[in-house]
Order: C-alpha cells, then structure tokens, then sequence
C-alpha cells in the first residue's frame, strides 16, 4: 500500500509517517507544499528508523505528486489549509484513491482550547463539499498527540475513532490505523458523526495542560 502524507512535514504526518514506517512494511510518501522541505523531513525520518534498525526508503514530494502515487491519501495539514490543499490535488485523485482526513478546527483563549466547529457542521464536511464527488472520504486519528505518536520509545494503547460513508474505504482505513502497534480504531459511523469526534481533541489537550503527569494524553473507551 503506498500512503501519501499531505503535510507530512508537521507533528501528525510525521507521527503516522515513522510509525507505519516502523510497524508495516507500506510505502510512505512525504508531502508538503514546499518539494524540499518534504524531501529533507523524509531524509530525516529514515535516518531515525535506520538507527532502530529498520531500513526503509520514504519519499518526499511536493504535495499534488504525493497524491497523484498514493492509494491513500492522509490531509495532516491544519484545518485552515483543508479546503485549499483539496482542491490543489483534486486532479490527482479519483475512485480508487481514499481520502483521510485527521484535522480538527480549534480556537483558544483564556480558559483553553473549544471546538472551533465551521458552518458546514464540521471539518470533515469541508473536505467532503471540497473534494471530488467520486472519492471516498474517512475521518480517522484526530485525537492522537502528536509528540506521544512521534516518539518510537513511547509504548501506548490508545483508540483512533473512525467515521466514513463508504464502508469499503473506512475498512481500509481502520485495517490501516491497526497495524500501528497500540493503536485500536473503533468505528463510530458515518460523516455525520465527523463533528462529536473532532470536539474530543480540545477536551483531552484542556486535560492535559490542567493535570500533572498527562502530557500526550491519547484515549481508550473500555
């Protein structure tokens, strides 16, 4: 499986990037507006793998070359870049290509990070008004930390919520996110559930930042 990681350069991509490297043998495509930048952090992810002992070989492109090879593609780009990544690699995608999207709109002030829901009810709705009718579109691994997920000396068990229309693309998807070792996806329906997950990442860095010892907290529902 080749997995394209649109802002692979930023803290999730590069925590998907060097543990799907470091778990799975699929091939990781690093993408990033900027070609260089997305070949250097690619440069800098083997080097960290190959002094685990795990040889791989991670590529990086700008981000339409990324998509236009992969079989999944994963938007790891803030929320305020969605819409105009989407539409930058609309013709590179198609039928066979699933769409991820892991991004969560947030706003802080004073009492902490809210939910910073948009009007088309949530992000994961802006991705589906802004991608090709024909591609499948899940939402998957929003409330991860990212530090927690970068670190390949940190052991965990945590749960990745996933929501799609398109059962074939969200089983992919959920096949995909178990292979990471200590990471259990739970499939929670369809898009229109996309919002009461993406509200779940504010509350667990509110926690976090309140509470000693909880740094990088991630979830598990039992």
């Amino acid at each position: 499986m080749r997995i394209a990681l649109l802002g692979g350069t930023g803290d999730i991509g590069q925590g998907l990037v060097l543990r799907w490297s470091y778990d799975t043998d699929h091939e990781l495509l690093v993408g990033s507006r900027d070609p260089e930048k997305a070949r250097t952090k690619a440069e800098e992810y083997e080097t960290e793998l190959d002094s685990r002992g795990v040889d791989t070989d991670i590529k990086g492109f700008e981000n339409a070359m990324a998509a236009d090879r992969a079989d999944v593609v994963v938007l790891a780009v803030p929320a305020y870049h969605l819409v105009d990544t989407v539409e930058a690699i609309a013709d590179r995608l198609d039928d066979e290509t699933i769409l991820v999207t892991p991004a969560v709109g947030m706003k802080r002030d004073d009492a902490g990070f809210h939910y910073n829901r948009p009007g088309a009810g949530s992000v994961a709705a802006l991705v589906e008004e802004a991608k090709p009718d024909d591609v499948p579109l899940v939402g998957a691994f929003h409330n991860l930390p990212a530090g927690g997920l970068s670190n390949l000396d940190r052991e965990f068990e945590w749960d990745t919520l996933v929501f799609g229309d398109d059962d074939d693309a969200k089983d992919m998807v959920v096949d995909l996110a178990a292979e990471i070792e200590g990471l259990r996806p739970l499939d929670v329906g369809g898009l229109a559930n996309a919002a009461e997950v993406e509200a779940v990442t504010p509350l667990l860095i509110n926690v976090a930042q309140e509470n000693d010892g909880l740094h990088d907290l991630g979830v598990r529902f039992q």
